[in-house]
């Protein structure tokens, strides 16, 4: 089955794609639609196309890579969890949206920061890890960071997807996987399509109700 999954596909722009490329990151372009539109489907999306794309990333000889789709794994099942449970999800299976806190974003910063220098001093000290460790690790933590602010609704996460995407497309091309790198180039349309729609979500919420006129205050 990896061997079928890494099988040569097709070709684009003389880039040659395989199908575990191909077909993880279309479910993960419609994964990243359904996060746009706020649907809890986002998730078992996301869990499918890491499943798929551990595969691409192992051809690669891309740690990172094949960390991070674990991650997606991983993250994707708690993050269905969140949207689903208690009050947070609406009838219509969406979900509220805000601005973090400064404190949120802080950790988030942090915490990305510190992880890269930490899976990157991973990579280096173990080279057989990966051939390119910092960029790689950089996709690794910023993806984690990302899905962790999905799950808790924050309109951030759209921005950091942002800043995952700067180096996922040159890392991709470069790596082999071109049909990961066109799909990175759509994904930036998503990303700021969704932080818009997600931003104005979060104004609306938190816009305070007005009590209709004659009604006590």
């Amino acid at each position: 089955m990896f061997d079928q999954l890494n099988a040569e596909a097709f070709t684009v722009f003389g880039q040659h794609v395989i199908w575990s490329d191909a077909v993880g990151n279309t479910i993960g372009l419609l994964a990243l639609a359904l996060g746009w539109r706020r649907s809890v489907w986002t998730w078992p999306a996301q869990f499918l196309s890491g499943v798929v794309l551990v595969a691409a990333y192992l051809s690669a000889h891309l740690s990172g890579g094949v960390g991070k789709q674990l991650l997606v794994i991983v993250v994707a099942l708690w993050g269905w969890r969140q949207w689903t449970k208690g009050s947070r999800a609406a009838q219509d299976g969406s979900l509220a949206v805000r601005f973090a806190s400064w404190r949120e974003r802080g950790l988030l910063l942090g915490g990305t920061a510190l992880g890269t220098l930490a899976v990157g001093g991973l990579f280096v000290a173990v080279p057989d890890l990966s051939w390119n460790p910092w960029p790689d690790a950089y996709i690794f933590v910023g993806t984690l960071a990302a899905m962790l602010a999905q799950a808790k609704g924050l309109v951030e996460f759209w921005a950091a997807w942002l800043l995952v995407d700067v180096v996922g497309v040159p890392l991709a091309f470069t790596s082999g996987l071109a049909f990961s790198g066109l799909v990175y180039v759509i994904y930036l349309a998503l990303v700021l399509w969704g932080l818009r729609d997600w931003w104005l979500r979060s104004r609306a919420n938190a816009a305070p109700e007005v009590a209709p006129e004659g009604a006590p205050a």
